[in-house]
């Protein structure tokens, strides 16, 4: 089969446009979350809270989301109409922000953190239904070129936190948030454009035998391991690394040094994928598992920009191997037929990641030294839960 014909690559673009947008709101929403509750005269800490609250929500709605798509998509033959709906939604939801934070009455301001938890609620009915789709556009050894351009697109997003904050609160809320809102319309009516329901496995005969196999607990409880793993040790590198070189070397050239590992992310994507096709989707996590290990352990004894700048790009080069792979190690470890669950069982446990470091950090628990010696041990643990033999599901 020719290599053009193992890869939907119309049908992955639509998916890397709602990827894009899932990462650009959530870059907006981050950056304004704190202005807006103080503007409104919650208190500062409100935000964090609020952070851990949606994250425990997300920690229960998101396998419960991909659940009901699998049976969507088993009933009336597609995931579209609930990734349509949560889109829908939560476009709704994050244009309501600013609009009760800034134009309501007093009154209306009072329901803006049960408004700001509604949209990460909303964001939860689509995401892991949508990313699923991944599994029928590629076979599962081309999953990993697949999941790059992905990558490729949330990179670039999640690369404007560090690089164009500044321009973002330029804007304004109610600009910004309606952009934000726009995207993920567009990004909806793109992916439906790109026909979603399209699959290459619907030629492969087998294919009603591998989705009659058993749904592994085990194989879900490692997958779970590994979403939180990676999860926490991904969000303490790029939280501890730019506090960690503050002590290291000249503040101005933080920023720049924190914005390089997103441009690696982006400017790697495509050749790792490619890499990790090679390799195999394991050997290709493992190797950037193995890689971030050894880098964030170097960054503890940084002492100079050059030095920070090459291990930037090396973080940048483990962390887009591990993305690569995380939704396809997914999508490996589950029948076909449950591919919603295992994407939302992985984004289950990094939300309890999440939930459990903004726990620690709103405690003041965590040094730049700490944080990156647990997102070393973090990695690690995930490199073992990766080499487990799963059972197989067909």
């Amino acid at each position: 089969m020719a290599k053009s014909q193992r890869v939907l690559w119309r049908q992955v673009c639509g998916l890397a446009a709602v990827q894009g947008a899932i990462a650009l709101t959530w870059v907006i929403y981050n950056l304004y979350l704190v202005e807006l509750l103080t503007q409104q005269g919650f208190p500062k800490p409100l935000a964090a809270t609020l952070l851990i609250i949606e994250n425990i929500l997300g920690a229960l709605m998101e396998p419960l989301m991909g659940s009901l798509s699998d049976q969507t998509q088993h009933w009336m033959g597609s995931r579209f109409p609930q990734v349509a709906l949560g889109m829908i939604l939560a476009a709704i939801a994050f244009m309501a922000i600013p609009i009760v934070a800034i134009g309501g009455g007093a009154a209306l301001r009072q329901v803006l953190p049960v408004v700001l938890v509604a949209w990460a609620l909303a964001m939860t009915v689509f995401r892991s239904p949508a990313l699923s789709l991944l599994g029928r556009y590629a076979f599962e050894s081309d999953l990993p070129q697949a999941a790059a351009v992905l990558t490729l697109v949330g990179g670039a997003a999640g690369a404007m936190a560090p690089l164009a904050n500044q321009f973002i609160l330029s804007l304004g809320a109610g600009t910004v948030f309606a952009i934000g809102s726009g995207v993920l319309l567009v990004a909806a009516g793109v992916l439906q454009k790109m026909n979603p329901n399209r699959s290459l496995h619907s030629k492969i005969t087998s294919q009603p035998a591998i989705e009659a196999k058993p749904l592994s607990w085990i194989n879900l409880s490692l997958v779970f391991g590994v979403g939180m793993t990676t999860a926490l040790g991904f969000r303490l590198v790029l939280q501890m690394v730019p506090s960690l070189l503050k002590t290291q070397i000249q503040p101005s050239m933080v920023t720049l040094i924190t914005g390089l590992i997103f441009i690696t992310l982006v400017v790697a994507a495509l050749p790792c994928g490619a890499l990790a096709v090679r390799l195999g989707n394991r050997q290709g996590m493992g190797l950037g598992l193995a890689i971030l290990v050894m880098t964030c352990g170097l960054m503890l004894v940084v002492q100079n920009s050059v030095q920070a700048i090459l291990l930037a790009i090396a973080l940048g080069i483990g962390l887009t191997l591990l993305s690569n792979g995380t939704l396809p190690y997914a999508l490996s470890m589950v029948p076909p037929s449950k591919g919603g669950l295992g994407t939302g069982t992985y984004f289950s446990g990094g939300a309890v990641a999440l939930s459990l470091l903004g726990t620690a950090t709103q405690r003041g628990l965590l040094s730049p030294t700490g944080g990156l010696l647990i997102s070393m041990a973090s990695f690690a643990i995930a490199a073992l839960l990766l080499s487990a033999k799963p059972l197989s599901h067909g």
